[in-house]
C-alpha cells in the first residue's frame, strides 16, 4: 500500500462528491436545454396550426365561389349529386368545414391530457408534420365522399358549435379587458400607469360616442329605420349602465375597463347593422352588390379576423382554467399552454367560419366576395352584443351579490363573562 503508483489512483471522498455534483449540474443543464427547446417548438407550432387554419379558410372560399368552374372532377363523385351541386357553394363550405373539424378533433382527443414536455403527446403536437399533413389531406378529401344528408346534419350541429365558439371568444375578450385594466390601473403606487389608464378611458369613451353618432348618421336614414334605431339606442343604454355601474362605490372596477367594453359592444352593434341585407333601405349604401377593391379588402380582412379570433382564443386557456389551477405553481417541464383546449377551439372555429361563409343560412348560398351578410347574421351579432354586456355587468356585480353577510354576534353580558 506504500507504493506511490497505487496512491496516485486513489480518489478522496471530497473529489467523489465534487464529480457527482458536476454530473448533477450537467444533467440539470441538459434537461433545462431540452425543456427550452421543446417549449420553443411548441410555441412555434401554434403559428403553423394558425397558418393551416388560414389556408383551409381560403379553400372554403374557393370552393364556395369558384370551384364549380375550376374543379371538373367533383361532378363525377357520386356523393356530390347531379353536376356536383352537393359539393359547391353552401354544401361545399360545410364539407371543407367538417374536414377541418375532424382534423382538429383528432388533435384534441390525442393531446387533451398532455401536461409535461417529456410526454409523447407533446412530440405529436409539436412535430410529425409530414404525418399530420397526410392526415389533414385525407380527411379533407374524405369529406367530399360523405353523403349529403350527413353534411346537412353537420350544418345544424355547426350552428351550435359556432355559438359555443362565440361564447368562448367573449369570455376571452372580457378576461383580456380585465387584465388590461389591472395592468394600467393597479394601485396608487404607480401614478404614471393610472394617468395613462385614465387618459385611455377617455379615449375609449370618446370613440364609443363617435361610433354611436356615426351609426345614427349612416344607418338611420329616416324614422322608418325603426330596427336600427332600436339597436343603436339600446347600445347607448348599455353604455350608460356600464359607466354608472363602474363608478359605483361597491364595484371594484374602473372607467377604463367599462370604456374598452363600451367600444367593443359599439363595434358589435356596427357589425350587426352592416350584416343587414343589401336590399334594406337603411343599409343600401354599405352593400352595393359590386365587387370593387373595398369589397375584396373587407373580405380578406374578415378572413384574417376569423383566424386571429380563433388563434387568440385558443392560446387563452388560462382564462378558462385559472379557477381550477390558480394555486398550482408552474414547473419547468410544464407545457406552455393547453394543447387540448387549443385544438378544441380550432375545431369549434371550423364550425364558426362555415357559418360566416354561408351567413348562418343552410338553404341559400351567399353572394361572391361576401361574408356574414343576412338577417340571421345580424341577429346573431346583436344577441352576442347583449350577451357580452350581460356577462360584463354580472362580472361587476357578482362580488357584491356573492359577498357573505356578516351577522353581528350578541355581546356577552357581565354575568356571562364572570362565569
Amino acid at each position: 500500500m506504500n507504493d506511490p503508483r497505487v496512491r496516485s489512483f486513489q480518489i478522496s471522498p471530497g473529489d467523489l462528491e465534487a464529480a457527482q455534483l458536476d454530473d448533477l449540474i450537467r444533467e440539470i443543464e441538459q434537461k433545462s436545454l431540452f425543456y427550452y427547446q421543446e417549449k420553443k417548438k411548441s410555441l412555434r407550432a401554434r403559428y403553423i396550426y394558425g397558418t393551416i387554419f388560414l389556408i383551409i379558410n381560403l379553400c372554403a372560399w374557393f370552393i364556395r365561389d369558384y370551384a364549380q368552374k375550376a374543379l371538373t372532377l367533383l361532378p363525377h363523385v357520386s356523393s356530390c349529386g347531379p353536376e356536383g351541386s352537393h359539393c359547391f357553394h353552401t354544401l361545399g363550405v360545410l364539407r371543407v368545414s367538417i374536414g377541418c373539424f375532424i382534423f382538429f378533433l383528432i388533435m384534441f382527443l390525442s393531446t387533451w391530457n398532455t401536461m409535461k414536455l417529456h410526454q409523447a403527446q407533446n412530440t405529436w403536437h409539436s412535430d410529425n408534420w409530414s404525418f399530420k399533413f397526410l392526415l389533414l389531406v385525407s380527411v379533407m378529401v374524405a369529406s367530399f365522399f360523405i353523403p349529403q344528408l350527413y353534411i346537412q346534419i353537420y350544418g345544424e350541429i355547426a350552428r351550435v358549435g359556432a355559438g359555443i365558439f362565440l361564447g368562448l371568444q367573449l369570455i376571452s375578450v372580457i378576461e383580456f379587458i380585465t387584465w388590461w385594466n389591472n395592468y394600467w390601473m393597479p394601485n396608487n403606487q404607480s401614478k404614471q400607469s393610472c394617468s395613462f389608464g385614465f387618459v385611455m378611458s377617455i379615449v375609449f369613451y370618446i370613440g364609443s360616442v363617435c361610433g354611436i353618432a356615426v351609426m345614427y348618421y349612416f344607418y338611420v336614414a329616416s324614422t322608418a329605420c325603426a330596427l336600427n334605431i332600436f339597436f343603436i339606442s339600446l347600445t347607448v343604454i348599455l353604455l350608460i349602465i356600464m359607466m354608472v355601474m363602474s363608478l359605483h362605490s361597491k364595484v371594484k372596477s374602473s372607467l377604463m375597463s367599462s370604456g374598452i367594453m363600451a367600444s367593443y359592444i359599439v363595434f358589435l352593434c356596427w357589425s350587426a347593422i352592416r350584416s343587414e341585407p343589401s336590399h334594406t333601405k337603411c343599409n343600401a349604401h354599405t352593400q352595393n352588390g359590386h365587387t370593387d377593391w373595398i369589397t375584396v379588402l373587407s373580405f380578406l380582412i374578415a378572413i384574417g379576423a376569423i383566424v386571429m379570433a380563433t388563434f387568440s382564443t385558443g392560446i387563452d386557456s388560462e382564462s378558462f382554467s385559472f379557477q381550477f389551477r390558480k394555486d398550482e405553481a408552474k414547473e419547468e417541464d410544464d407545457i406552455p399552454y393547453s394543447y387540448g383546449f387549443f385544438h378544441l377551439v380550432f375545431s369549434l372555429g371550423a364550425m364558426y367560419f362555415a357559418m360566416l361563409f354561408i351567413s348562418w343560412n343552410l338553404e341559400q348560398s351567399a353572394r361572391k366576395w361576401s361574408m356574414d351578410v343576412g338577417w340571421t347574421s345580424t341577429w346573431v351579432k346583436i344577441v352576442n352584443e347583449w350577451f357580452a354586456a350581460g356577462i360584463y355587468l354580472w362580472k361587476l356585480i357578482a362580488p357584491i351579490v356573492r359577498q357573505p353577510r356578516v351577522h353581528e354576534q350578541p355581546q356577552p353580558t357581565t354575568t356571562e363573562v364572570s362565569r
